[in-house]
């Protein structure tokens, strides 16, 4: 990913991250004795599914709110303003939030233990890697704005 010096200069796709740590859970599970969260199947479709949907709609919102907002939302590329309004009146980051859900979702649906307690560590690389390039990009960008900002609304709920 080619990353512009007006970025917070991520240079791995979030998506990425989430889908290669589950990935790699939902394989490792083929190699360990704990392959199942033992639950009834119909009930972890049911919750999957529920959570895979919830994630689903809340990065489609704050996407959608990005492009009418007329701002990137990739982070290699420039920010033209700050989103205070739909999802991030509540979180900073909906878009990483509703990733973790629908990976949350995927992990439980397809029955993956190993896959779901990967998820705190993809949480942590996402948080060190990925939020705090972009919060400290943002601050420079945007100094007090953000900072107001930063002090109303949580990081993630």
């Amino acid at each position: 990913m080619a990353v512009e010096p007006d970025s917070a200069g991520v240079r791995f796709p979030p998506p990425f991250i989430y889908l290669g740590a589950l990935l790699l859970g939902l394989a490792a599970e083929q190699f360990v004795a704990l392959r199942s969260f033992g639950i009834d199947r119909l009930l972890l479709i049911t919750a999957g599914a529920l959570l895979f949907v919830a994630g689903a709609a809340m990065m489609l919102a704050a996407a959608g709110l990005f492009r009418r907002l007329g701002t990137n939302v990739r982070p290699s590329r420039p920010t033209s303003l700050i989103a205070t309004t739909g999802p991030y009146r509540w979180t900073r980051n909906p878009m990483y939030l509703g990733m973790a859900l629908v990976y949350a979702g995927l992990a439980i649906g397809f029955d993956g233990p190993i896959a779901f307690a990967l998820l705190p560590l993809v949480m942590i690389v996402i948080q060190t890697q990925v939020i705090a390039r972009e919060e400290r990009y943002l601050e420079a960008k945007f100094g007090d704005d953000y900072r107001r900002y930063k002090a109303k609304v949580r990081r993630w709920l």
